[in-house]
């Protein structure tokens, strides 16, 4: 599991590669806190690569989602797989993320 993060149009967009599960959940969570400690103000987070999401990883995104809602921060989900996407409709978290088809579009929407 690897996170690059990198700033496009004003923005951190952060792109996850591998597994979001109980093993790399802890790493994830490392990584975001770092700019929710910044209070980084808006966060994109490009799912094309992530081929995996168990429960821990569900709940490491809420606890994202979560903390950045404390200081009026917005996060945002692209490229989800059709599979990561169902599961986000089976566990009705759908309603809670703002998920978007693309990165292109999360950033046109956001600026």
């Amino acid at each position: 599991m690897a996170v690059k993060i990198e700033s496009k149009s004003g923005l951190t967009v952060c792109h996850v590669d591998g597994e979001i599960d109980i093993n790399s959940s802890p790493g994830i969570k490392k990584t975001f806190d770092s700019l929710i400690s910044k209070k980084t103000p808006k966060i994109i987070i490009n799912l094309s690569k992530v081929t995996y999401v168990d429960s821990s990883g569900l709940a490491t995104l809420v606890e994202i989602l979560k903390n950045m809602r404390t200081y009026g921060g917005r996060l945002r989900l692209t490229n989800l797989s059709s599979k990561i996407k169902s599961l986000f409709e089976i566990t009705k978290l759908e309603k809670l993320f703002e998920i978007l088809a693309d990165e292109e579009e999360a950033i046109s929407t956001f600026v």
